[in-house]
């Protein structure tokens, strides 16, 4: 059973995000959980690593003292699984937005998919999506790309260990990849289909692990909520 003391002294909570939750609503939550159930006034509560709304999966929170933890376990790799739809972009480069053009994909094999995997394998320059968090000149880029403004965006360095082709439904692909902290999944579906002569964007993403930590081990927040009730509430004996 945690305590108060427990969750100030620190905890790494393991949640799999459900989809369309941020992951700002899952660490709000959490926090909101703890101090109604020991009523404490505050208590720190952050996330490694964010999941975009769209996406499921591992999100690793941590209370109290092991907020101090956030950036050590930040820069540990990670695995996601998901599916690519290819023949059609979309500014957002997944689904948050519609699609904006469409491409032919009747010269796809199954062969070339998997041949242009090794591409993306290695060290990489990526361009960051410009529907994302990431800030230039003191805004997100996502305010620039809702109102319409070009705003420059500088590729980064990230490093793919792994990029496995899983299931081949055109024009699904579905994928496994193992990736360096800063890899956006949503820049590789864009830029794949690019590579295959067409076009592409990330259809569904999940989170599986983040270094040791795997999605397995996860509860959901309503799992979180019902089990801390339960060890906080007065036994019956």
């Amino acid at each position: 059973m945690q305590t108060e003391q427990d969750f100030k002294d620190g905890q790494i909570l393991l949640i799999d995000k459900p989809l369309e939750w941020t992951s700002f609503q899952v660490v709000n939550k959490l926090r909101w959980l703890i101090r109604k159930n020991f009523g404490i006034k505050k208590i720190k509560v952050g996330h490694a690593g964010t999941l975009d709304p769209l996406a499921s999966g591992l999100l690793i929170i941590c209370t109290g003292k092991f907020t101090k933890r956030i950036q050590e376990l930040q820069g540990q790799v990670k695995e996601y699984t998901g599916s690519i739809t290819l023949g059609a972009t979309t500014p957002s480069y997944d689904l948050e937005t519609e699609i904006d053009q469409t491409f032919p994909i009747a010269h796809i094999t199954d062969e070339l998919i998997q041949q242009t995997t090794q591409q993306f394998v290695g060290d990489i320059k990526q361009y960051p999506p410009v529907f994302s968090a990431l800030k230039k000149d003191g805004k997100r880029l996502y305010e620039y790309a809702r109102k319409g403004e070009e705003v420059k965006i500088d590729p980064r360095i990230i490093s793919i260990a792994t990029f496995e082709i899983t299931k081949i439904e055109m024009p699904l692909v579905h994928f496994r990849v193992v990736c360096s902290k800063g890899t956006y999944i949503r820049s590789l579906a864009h830029d794949f289909g690019k590579a295959l002569n067409s076009g592409g964007h990330l259809s569904s993403l999940r989170r599986t692990k983040i270094g040791a930590y795997t999605v397995e081990n996860a509860i959901t927040p309503q799992v979180f909520e019902e089990e801390l009730i339960k060890d906080t509430s007065p036994k019956i004996i």
